[in-house]
C-alpha cells in the first residue's frame, strides 16, 4: 500500500509528550501512527521542510554518504509490527530498498530513520497490508495534536 507522511505531531501521554509520525495511506480514511523519539521527529520535520541548517544532521550525513557512493533510495517499506512482551503495543520494522553500483540491496532500519531519509528524498513509502490492519487508527485522533514544528524550542 502506498503511504505518505501526513504529519509529525506530539501526543500527550501519562508519561509526558511523545512525538508521533502519522502515515496516511492511499485510498484509506484511517492512518498509521508510529510513536518515535523527539530527535527523529525533528529530523523528519526538517526533511519535509527541506530546511538547510548549514551542517548535516545524522540523516543528512547518511544520505550524503550513500549518494557519494553511488547509491539511491528506491523506496521505504514499513513491513512488520513485532509485539512487545509487556503487551504495550508493538515495535515497527522497516526496510530501506537501495539501488547501488553493485545492484539492489535491502537494509533493515528503524521506521523513524527510514522516514527521515524518505522525507529528504521524496522516496516512495510503502506499508504492508498486515501493518496497516494492525496499526490503523482513526485519523481524527491525530488531527487535533500539535504539529512538532509549532512547538517552541523543540526544533
Amino acid at each position: 500500500m502506498q503511504a505518505s507522511i501526513d504529519a509529525v505531531r506530539v501526543a500527550g501521554t501519562p508519561q509526558g509528550p511523545v512525538p508521533v509520525v502519522v502515515l496516511a495511506v492511499e485510498d484509506e480514511d484511517d492512518v498509521v501512527p508510529i510513536f518515535i523519539g523527539f530527535n527523529e521527529a525533528t529530523s523528519i520535520a526538517r526533511g519535509l521542510e527541506a530546511e538547510d541548517i548549514g551542517r548535516p544532521l545524522t540523516h543528512d550525513l547518511l544520505l550524503d554518504v550513500m549518494e557519494e557512493l553511488g547509491s539511491r533510495i528506491d523506496r521505504i517499506v514499513v513491513n512488520e509490527i513485532k509485539e512487545r512482551d509487556d503487551g504495550q503495543g508493538g515495535t515497527y520494522i522497516a526496510d530501506i530498498h537501495l539501488e547501488t553500483p553493485r545492484g539492489k540491496t535491502v537494509i533493515d532500519a528503524r521506521p523513524s530513520d527510514s522516514l527521515a531519509l524518505a522525507a529528504r528524498t521524496n522516496a516512495p513509502i510503502e506499508i504492508t497490508d498486515d501493518v496497516f490492519e494492525d496499526g490503523r487508527d482513526d485519523s481524527q485522533k491525530f488531527e487535533q495534536l500539535e504539529d512538532i514544528r509549532n512547538m517552541s524550542g523543540e526544533m
